[in-house]
């Protein structure tokens, strides 16, 4: 199976648009970051880089695809009519991005838009998301996939955004074969007081049964580092669409399995990705730990 010519050509242009917006938040981080509001609780943070990032690539997308619609993180949906929908996170792991950690990243996803019997819920996604792109500019790191055509990894060279138009470096596979007693597992904690001490209640089940849990800051860093092989699973609740658009595409093309409550489509309540026979694992793992996986 390989990538249609339209999932093709919005994976072009929306590494395109990765790539400066990634260039211009690094240089925007050159000079020093604060925290411009809040979200969700005083520690779900948002700077003005962030705000920035978002209007810089809603403008690219605009200019390129003036009918789309868009969803970010930071600033209204833009209500489109060409039943294509830009799902933006312009900065993922804004804590690590305040912090000068260099686990952030610009994610870019766009996806059909489903009728309203497609509806997954809060967090979810409602069409088949066409292409994404993961680009990490501290590292130059890009993961990219579009539908049916495979996960691919670019750049690496550090110190800035990957440069060149299209799939770049080696094809991304999960790792397989991997039993859940020894696999490495990526997750995240929310920000809401009441999430996180669920959260832990989970992770106290979960860890004696793995080889170890990873926690970055970035769930689409994670999930680009299971498509690449550098963890084994990932799970996390409480997510939006934009953590997970870009991510879960390349994770699903890299040979991952990835589900949300109850076997279904991915949403804020759940999202649950490993390769076939660790993913049947992890959710058994995850139910007896009081998750609807």
């Amino acid at each position: 199976m390989t990538s249609t010519p339209v999932s093709a050509d919005l994976l072009a242009l929306a590494h395109g648009i990765a790539v400066r917006a990634a260039e211009f938040a690094l240089e925007a981080r050159g000079r020093g970051v604060s925290v411009a509001a809040t979200k969700s609780t005083p520690t779900d943070v948002v700077t003005a880089v962030d705000r920035d990032t978002e209007a810089l690539i809603r403008s690219l997308i605009l200019d390129a695809r003036p009918h789309d619609g868009i969803v970010g993180e930071e600033d209204a949906a833009h209500i489109g009519t060409s039943g294509l929908d830009w799902i933006v996170d312009p900065i993922d792991g804004t804590v690590n991005f305040l912090y000068g950690i260099p686990a952030w990243a610009v994610s870019i996803g766009v996806a059909e838009r489903g009728g309203a019997d497609a509806a997954t819920g809060p967090g979810g996604i409602e069409g088949a998301t066409l292409a994404g792109v993961v680009l990490s500019p501290v590292s130059g790191e890009l993961f990219e996939a579009s539908l049916g055509g495979g996960a691919w990894f670019g750049g690496g060279a550090g110190g800035g955004a990957a440069g060149g138009p299209g799939p770049a470096g080696g094809r991304l596979t999960v790792n397989e074969e991997v039993p859940l007693h020894q696999a490495l597992v990526a997750t995240g904690f929310g920000y809401a007081q009441d999430l996180r001490r669920r959260q832990a209640e989970v992770l106290l089940e979960v860890l004696p049964g793995v080889r170890d849990i990873r926690r970055g800051g970035s769930a689409a860093l994670d999930l680009a580092a299971l498509a690449a092989g550098r963890v084994d699973a990932y799970y996390e609740r409480g997510l939006n669409a934009w953590d997970h658009a870009a991510g879960a595409l390349i994770a699903r093309e890299a040979g991952a399995v990835v589900t949300g409550p109850r076997g279904g489509r991915e949403n804020s309540e759940l999202l649950v990705a490993a390769a076939p026979g660790l993913h049947e694992e992890l959710v058994a793992l995850l139910r007896r730990a009081g998750l609807d996986a």
